[in-house]
């Protein structure tokens, strides 16, 4: 893989350094080349490239904002027989840091805001739902098709998409008999939103922002044009935000009515994300939750 990669990155070096880290879904770690330290993620796993793709994309959007660090990506690339490569920069990074809780707020709704701030500026931007193409949440694929209506996208291209999948992997015939009551509280829940689209991470859950000395940082994105409330979703599933954050964020993006109810239905495609990923272990939970939405 090695060579591949010194052919690619067009450098003569090419060395580990042992400092890096692999996740549950792809291995990584850090190199030397000729002129820096890069990242590599790698994953030999059917649909990689697909994923890989949609993280590069990703962090390009988000870096575009200007409002919050994300690392510098550099390239993705099939590395042959190895499957597939994510090269980004190398930043040194330590774990969630609380002083910067606040900076964090600041910049994710910095980010939110940005597209509504280049549609009124009649900059580069999106009126629609959707992306320029497929992410992936773990390593399952996002349908991003524009779309001018939230509810309609939500519903279609994350639910569904998920609800579909456990249906037809693992024949749950409970999820069959609650889909038709789910699909109508998600429309009820939906029906007035109309927040203009909002570029999202994704999958910000504590686990995918850390910090340099300096900054917060955040990486391994799903993105899409959401609508903003849509990031705390994970955020809440999994906790490790402080009010901090949260004042934070909400002083440039107050909380609006029904904030908590739709919360919990953004909650609950990462619920159902789980259980297709993990398995049953994720059903109660996404059943439960279900149901208190009806």
């Amino acid at each position: 893989m090695e060579e591949i990669l010194k052919q690619k990155l067009g450098t003569a070096r090419f060395e580990r350094t042992g400092r890096g880290a692999s996740g549950c879904i792809s291995k990584g770690g850090a190199y030397t080349t000729d002129n820096r330290i890069v990242f590599v993620k790698t994953n030999n796993k059917k649909g990689s490239d697909l994923m890989f793709q949609g993280e590069f994309a990703s962090l390009q959007a988000i870096e575009a904002t200007g409002a919050v660090r994300v690392p510098h990506p550099i390239g993705n690339f099939s590395v042959g027989p190895y499957g597939e490569a994510l090269i980004t920069e190398y930043l040194d990074l330590s774990g969630p840091s609380q002083k910067f809780s606040a900076v964090l707020g600041t910049n994710i709704a910095k980010m939110h805001l940005h597209n509504a701030k280049c549609l009124k500026n009649e900059a580069r931007a999106s009126g629609f739902f959707g992306f320029h193409t497929t992410t992936c949440c773990g390593f399952i694929p996002q349908p991003n098709e524009w779309t001018d209506d939230w509810a309609t996208f939500f519903i279609r291209n994350r639910l569904k998409v998920q609800v579909d999948r456990i249906i037809q992997e693992r024949g749950d015939r409970d999820i069959v008999q609650l889909w038709s009551k789910l699909e109508r509280a998600a429309e009820r829940i939906l029906k007035d939103e109309n927040e203009l689209p909002a570029l999202v991470h994704g999958d910000l859950w504590s686990g995918n922002w850390a910090s340099t000395e300096d900054e917060p940082v955040i990486f391994d994105p799903a993105s899409f044009y959401g609508t903003s409330e849509y990031e705390f979703g994970i955020m809440t599933m999994f906790g490790g935000f402080d009010r901090e954050l949260k004042r934070a964020y909400h002083k440039l993006i107050p909380e609006r009515d029904g904030f908590d109810k739709r919360t919990k239905l953004y909650e609950l495609f990462h619920h159902l994300n789980h259980w297709n990923h993990f398995g049953g272990s994720y059903k109660a939970s996404a059943l439960s939750l279900a149901n208190s939405l009806l």
